[in-house]
Formats: C-alpha cells, sequence, structure tokens
C-alpha cells in the first residue's frame, strides 16, 4: 500500500474479470491536513492508486500504471462525509498486462470513471 492506512477494503469480490470492492478512506489520514484544511478533499491521484492496488492484489502481480484514458472526476470525495466507497474494476487482459475500466460510487453518485492499461513489472 503506497498510502499507509489511507484507506481499508471491507470487502473484495471478484468474479472472473469483475471485482467489486467496498472501501472505507480514513478521515483522519495526514493527506487531508493540507487537502483541504477544513474540507478535506480525497486527491484524484490517490483514487487512481486504490485503483492500481486493488488490481494488482486481484491479478497477483505488481503493476505500473502505462496510460489512463477517459477519467472522469464526477464528485468530490469529503472523506469526513463519503468515506465508504464502492469500486468497480472491469479487468481485462492484454499483451503487455491489464486494462481496467473503474467507477467508483458514493451511494448512488458516481465520483470517478477511469480506464487504466496497466503493464506487468
Amino acid at each position: 500500500m503506497q498510502l499507509k492506512d489511507f484507506y481499508k477494503v471491507n470487502e473484495l469480490n471478484v468474479e472472473e474479470s469483475l471485482a467489486k470492492a467496498n472501501i472505507t478512506i480514513n478521515k483522519d489520514h495526514r493527506i487531508f491536513k493540507g487537502h483541504f484544511p477544513g474540507n478535506p478533499v480525497t486527491p484524484g491521484v490517490c483514487m487512481m492508486q486504490i485503483v492500481k492496488e486493488l488490481t494488482e492484489e486481484i491479478v497477483g502481480s505488481k503493476l505500473f500504471m502505462q496510460s489512463s484514458s477517459n477519467v472522469k472526476f464526477m464528485a468530490i470525495i469529503n472523506p469526513e462525509k463519503t468515506p465508504d466507497l464502492d469500486l468497480t474494476l472491469d479487468i481485462s487482459k492484454t499483451e503487455e498486462g491489464y486494462k481496467v475500466k473503474n467507477t467508483v460510487v458514493f451511494g448512488e453518485t458516481p465520483a470517478l470513471k477511469l480506464t487504466s492499461n496497466f503493464r506487468e513489472l
């Protein structure tokens, strides 16, 4: 885990190429002291890192993000108001590694849509 104690995985279910995860963002993590004091916002790059880490756990390999496309941050993730997130990862094997189509929601609100290509290390 790149960001120690930033989030915890509550549930991770994998069926063939589709994974569903429920995580909780740690609202007391030190990153929120600077991003942003009094109005914490989960950094987008941290969400992208979570997708990478979950994919690594699912496929059992260390990965390097080669590219991302269709990156859409659709709602602010405030860890004090909406710490619990549901992620869906549609993972497909490629010649160089994996392609992951990901969505992140809290409740009924979409927060992030992202497609990433990962190379195995």
